[in-house]
């Protein structure tokens, strides 16, 4: 077994636990902000932090980013849980090396903000935002919502500027030329 190949066997289940529990983390700060802004901003006046910049009022939200699809809720479920799936076989293909630690972030700060809106989808049908900057008419948002804005766009400074295209090999189902020849060579032993 070369040493990449241990990069990508060794260390799955301490690694798979550290996910697990930076997902948790996102979803329970997310749910936690949430609960928070329900009991404090829900029929209140919006709470202004930083005068013409930054304040956070209160939003139920029935549709997608930007309210766009209200009242589509079906369609959340499945997208969320198509995207679940694809996102749970992407990082499961990660290569272990340290290289990859940024992308497979990414892809769990996208599942945080995912399962995040998802437990509002199914508790409330709808999705409470509350962080709004005043100084560019931003759309309310919410942590979750920062999860997912923030690691798509790492994800595409990663993808333009750090990982070069032979290192989305792990992504292909294609065999490469090296796995052909060793599994050639491997049916010909006796």
């Amino acid at each position: 077994m070369n040493s990449e190949n241990k990069n990508i066997t060794n260390g799955r289940p301490g690694h798979t636990l550290l996910a697990v529990l930076f997902v948790t983390a996102g979803v329970i700060l997310d749910q936690w902000t949430k609960y928070w802004a329900v009991h404090h901003l829900k029929e209140a006046d919006p709470m202004v932090l930083i005068d013409g910049v930054l304040e956070f009022r209160y939003l139920e939200n029935r549709g997608a980013a930007f309210s766009m699809l209200q009242g589509q809720q079906g369609f959340f479920y499945v997208l969320t849980a198509l995207f679940l799936v694809f996102a749970l076989a992407v990082l499961l293909r990660i290569p272990m090396a340290r290289r990859y630690l940024p992308m497979k972030l990414c892809v769990l700060g996208l599942c945080a903000g995912a399962i995040g809106n998802l437990i509002d989808r199914i508790a409330k049908k709808y999705v409470v935002d509350f962080i709004y900057f005043s100084l560019i008419d931003s759309p309310i948002f919410n942590v979750s919502g920062i999860f997912v804005t923030c690691s798509v766009v790492l994800l595409i400074l990663l993808i333009l500027f750090y990982y070069r295209e032979e290192e989305f090999q792990f992504l292909s189902f294609r065999k490469t030329a090296g796995e052909d020849e060793r599994e050639t060579s491997a049916e010909k032993k006796p």
